[in-house]
């Protein structure tokens, strides 16, 4: 029900969800064809029409990607639409200097911060977002790392939670991309490991669903922005997963499929995905294994030849052979 839940999404191009979302086209496709591929069933959607789509969202003299045709490039499309092409294997598709060229252009020079367009914005989304395009399309050095870590420190708090800057109210979401960061800077000895897993571990209400901020409700999504968090510090242990995955479980819509961000609501692709993946992570049978870095699946993880420790989330380096015969393997 979900494969079709997902598939039917994409297809009826007149609902209003579907017009309304062209902001963010890339990501939607991303949440859906990666929920497609945790299950086993991209086979259902026609690649070649996609990839298609995705290279018209290219924006040559930026050297970006747009959420949709006719934006403008920005730094969170850019991973989706990375993302989407690592899923298809197509690889060599993507103009890695050109993007390489695009992130070194978004780092400020002041300190270290990733802006997420020409127009100056900074998040530590961003910052995540251009950490793993850099690491995926394999070249790391487009951006100074050193000055990235020092600026997700700044954005750390007492709680040991980030904010999506510097003195930003720790959130659960920005939490997720500050520690996915810093794993990809081999940097996670900067996390207040205890601090932080503690202040995640806290996120979990009675009803078994994990909230974003406290006295918040809780809410599928974040199934995924802590547990991924959890993971990679190797802290999954520090909260009840049975009851996580029943809260989980109990936000599908039983009638047409799909998750919804908190039972009885209506369910959309961003919290079946999320909903997928805090169950992948949980091993939860029949949905294939995510990395928790990454937010990819781990077999397109290895096929592209991207290596993470087992203990702390910590890349590592890249496989000499990797398994795909389609990206070409560049010079960093």
């Amino acid at each position: 029900m979900h494969v079709q839940y997902v598939k039917k999404s994409s297809e009826d191009k007149d609902a209003i969800e579907y017009v309304l979302t062209d902001h963010l086209r890339l990501s939607g496709m991303y949440w859906g064809l990666t929920s497609l591929d945790l299950l086993g069933r991209l086979d259902v959607v026609d690649a070649d029409e996609i990839c298609d789509f995705v290279q018209r969202c290219w924006v040559p003299d930026v050297g970006g990607y747009a959420p949709c045709v006719h934006h403008d490039a920005h730094v969170l499309y850019t991973l989706s639409a990375v993302q989407i092409l690592a899923l298809f294997d197509r690889m060599e598709l993507i103009d890695r200097d050109a993007i390489a060229s695009f992130l070194n252009s978004l780092q400020r020079e002041s300190d270290g911060a990733i802006m997420g367009d020409e127009w100056g914005e900074v998040d530590t989304r961003f910052a995540y977002c251009a950490l793993s395009i850099s690491t995926l399309i394999d070249r790391p050095r487009c951006i100074d790392r050193g000055k990235v870590v020092e600026w997700i420190d700044k954005c750390k708090n007492f709680d040991g939670g980030y904010g999506s800057d510097p003195g930003g109210e720790s959130h659960a979401g920005q939490v997720f991309t500050c520690v996915g960061g810093l794993a990809l800077c081999d940097a996670v000895d900067r996390i207040d490991h205890f601090f932080l897993g503690w202040w995640l571990a806290e996120r979990q209400v009675k009803a078994g669903g994990l909230n974003g901020r406290p006295e918040k409700l809780p809410d599928v999504c974040y199934s995924w922005w802590v547990l991924s968090s959890l993971c990679i510090m190797g802290k999954m242990h520090w909260i009840d997963q049975k009851a996580l995955a029943r809260f989980i479980l109990g936000c599908q819509d039983d009638k047409k499929g799909g998750i919804a961000d908190r039972p009885d609501d209506e369910p959309d692709v961003y919290h079946t995905f999320f909903g997928l993946a805090a169950l992948s992570l949980m091993g939860f049978p029949g949905i294939k294994p995510i990395d928790p870095v990454f937010a990819l699946p781990t077999h397109v993880c290895e096929r592209i030849g991207v290596m993470r420790t087992a203990a702390d989330g910590t890349v590592v380096g890249r496989k000499e052979n990797p398994t795909s015969t389609k990206g070409e393997s560049a010079e960093p």
